[in-house]
């Protein structure tokens, strides 16, 4: 086996592993997510869903430019045999984290209330966006080693760390909740996040200690990189997708508070639009991203892989990285989003004890899967270095959304953010397609990516959903119809896959 074939071949294993870990991180993400809605509640999920992207903008502002140029030029500087360089850019990462997050953090410890009240739009999310900047000045460091070792080709130890992550987080947030409840929401919100800060702990001290253990164990070679290029090559990298991120993520947290005040201006009471904001986007999104467990996996592997090709001039290879990933997002996200479509009712209201879970299920399904092709062609264009691309599309999109936002959701309520979410969804994916297209050659494969897998779920969730109410109607239980409804439905896609000439080596 040559050099390339042992390449894809530990690309593939990669996925696989980040794929099952990712699942098992995933469910216990998800399980923790359940009780934690099951102990709070509505409103105060409602709060957590507020503060969470001002969590995002903090990121975006220190940390997130960092972590993809890590990622990128790992696998540039092991591409050239040059480990040395490769430590020195996470040297150089941290160093540049430090100095981004003590003004940072200190302008938002100071202006905390301000922030809270007139930009979140809450005064109760105050304490935990102080608690933030702890937690985000952790992350960042856990990250800049976590991308170290994607951009190295070793998904094994994030991997695991990561899962333990989770298992932390859950003992934490859940144990503190159990000792300190009943408190007001304020407080409630505070604990939340020091559950947090106290999981980052642990993820963040890990991969720094594992990262120095593989550079004392395997040694420095190459000539490393002087530190004005050092630095250069950083911000080429760091700078689009830090100010893309940084950009998106404001926009996405004016969304988030923009929404309970519109549906205040609607009509709705105040608790209730929090309540009905925190089911929606605290519940039922969440659900619907469980099954795609596997397209950060994929996307993880898939980045450095493709910078490792456009180091090395192979274009061809490039494309047949990308075609493959589209395929594998076709085949898992649409028959995952068709039975969530069918079965994610009975499932929400079973899990979270919530009234309105399953309200706007189908629409919000259909976009949960436009937005996997969309984050599988954006990873692609950060992969083959067009991130200015994927910053203004990322850009335009969120200002659609914003603007449609504040325009239905008075008028339409919840059912106006879904439209506005599903257009901007729709108008990312086919800007990044064409952006795609134009840098690499890449030949659209309607019929692999689309046509086939989409006729098969279409089947699937309609027989899956007769199925199942017929069961319900004969006296079966919830639970056991939809079991047996999604059983049938996985071997019908799989059959009409293949009555299709779809086989199972294309996956």
């Amino acid at each position: 086996m040559d050099v390339d074939q042992e390449y894809k071949s530990a690309a593939r294993r990669s996925v696989v592993l980040l794929t099952v870990l990712g699942a098992l991180s995933q469910l216990l993400g998800f399980g923790y997510r359940v009780a934690l809605s099951r102990m709070v509640g509505a409103e105060v999920m409602g709060l957590y869903q507020l503060v969470m992207p001002a969590f995002s903008v903090l990121l975006s502002l220190t940390a997130m430019g960092l972590t993809a140029a890590v990622s990128n030029l790992t696998s540039q500087y092991l591409a050239w045999e040059n480990s040395r360089g490769a430590a020195q850019i996470v040297s150089s990462c941290l160093r540049w984290l430090m100095l981004l997050i003590l003004p940072v953090g200190a302008a938002v410890i100071v202006f905390s209330d301000p922030i809270s009240v007139y930009l979140l739009g809450d005064a109760r999310t105050q304490l935990g966006l102080m608690l933030l900047v702890p937690c985000a000045a952790l992350t960042g460091v856990e990250n800049i080693h976590k991308h170290f070792f994607y951009g190295a080709g070793l998904v094994g130890p994030p991997a695991v760390v990561e899962l333990l992550e989770q298992l932390v987080r859950t003992a934490a947030v859940l144990g503190l909740l159990t000792l300190f409840l009943p408190q007001y929401p304020e407080r409630v919100v505070g604990l939340i996040v020091t559950g947090m800060v106290i999981c980052e702990l642990f993820s963040s001290a890990t991969l720094s200690a594992l990262f120095h253990r593989r550079k004392r164990r395997q040694g420095l070679i190459g000539t490393g990189e002087r530190a004005g290029i050092r630095r250069r090559r950083i911000a080429t990298i760091a700078l689009p997708v830090g100010c893309n991120a940084l950009l998106g993520n404001v926009m996405g947290a004016i969304n988030a508070t923009l929404i309970p005040r519109k549906l205040v201006e609607g009509g709705m009471d105040r608790s209730a639009a929090m309540a009905e904001f925190g089911v929606v986007c605290g519940m039922t999104l969440p659900m619907l991203a469980l099954p795609t467990v596997f397209l950060g996996a994929m996307n993880l592997v898939m980045v450095p892989r493709l910078s490792h090709c456009a180091a090395l001039g192979h274009k061809e290879e490039i494309r047949e990285n990308i075609s493959q990933s589209m395929t594998t997002v076709s085949l898992l996200a649409l028959p995952s989003m068709g039975l969530m479509a069918v079965v994610g009712s009975d499932l929400g209201g079973a899990l979270f004890h919530q009234d309105g879970v399953g309200e706007f299920l189908v629409p919000l399904a259909a976009i949960m899967a436009l937005s996997c092709y969309q984050a599988v062609l954006g990873a692609a264009l950060n992969g083959v270095g067009r991130q200015g691309s994927v910053a203004w599309i990322s850009i335009l999109c969120d200002g659609v959304q914003l603007a449609l936002t504040a325009w239905l959701v008075p008028e339409m309520g919840m059912e106006g953010f879904v439209v506005s979410t599903g257009v901007s969804t729709v108008l990312g994916l086919l800007l990044c397609a064409q952006r795609l297209i134009a840098c690499t050659g890449l030949r659209l494969e309607l019929f692999r990516w689309l046509t086939a897998p989409g006729l098969a779920t279409l089947l699937m969730a309609l027989t899956t959903n007769l199925l199942v109410r017929a069961l319900k109607d004969w006296g079966t239980g919830a639970l056991w119809a939809n079991l047996a409804g999604a059983a049938f439905g996985v071997v019908l896609y799989l059959a009409a896959l293949s009555a299709q000439g779809v086989k199972r080596q294309r996956l």
